[in-house]
């Protein structure tokens, strides 16, 4: 077992079955004022489910090999499910074997990053640059040319087929 496998399933045993998170230690450096999409709470509510809600609004994870679009293997964009921004493009997924959609690079200009240094590391937490949304975390163990992983939440997006 490496540690990565060992963290996952220890944070899923410590945080129930369906998902774990990662308690955030350092001060985000991000607001919702600094967004151009800004939704009330109770806004994201309406528009987002419960399960949702607590991971592109609260930071949660979703459970290992649970996204539909971990299979997606057709041409097309993945989108922000918060707001609609493109976020990837087909042509960068790759199979991590992490159980997570994963990324080798993002559109331009359609990330943001911030220091996550919860659940005992420090990690870089992505999400969407033009609503907050929390995606997932980017890692520097990816394949080329960039040689970053974007781990990312499935149910943080919404595929468009080419």
């Amino acid at each position: 077992m490496n540690r990565r496998n060992f963290l996952v399933t220890t944070a899923c045993v410590i945080g129930g079955a369906n998902s774990f998170s990662a308690p955030v230690m350092a001060a985000s450096s991000t607001s919702d004022e600094d967004f151009e999409v800004v939704l009330s709470k109770k806004q994201w509510h309406a528009k987002l489910s419960d399960f949702e809600y607590q991971v592109m609004r609260e930071e949660k994870t979703e459970r290992a090999g649970s996204s539909p679009l971990l299979g997606e293997k057709r041409e097309g964009t993945y989108l922000c499910k918060g707001c609609d921004l493109p976020l990837y493009p087909s042509n960068t997924k790759y199979e991590s074997g992490t159980g997570w959609p994963s990324f080798y690079q993002s559109l331009p200009d359609a990330v943001g990053t911030k220091e996550d240094n919860g659940f005992f590391m420090k990690r870089t937490e992505v999400h969407c640059r033009r609503c907050g949304s929390h995606l997932g975390h980017i890692f520097d163990d990816g394949p080329q040319p960039t040689g970053l992983r974007h781990c990312l939440n499935g149910i943080s997006l919404v595929f468009q087929p080419a």
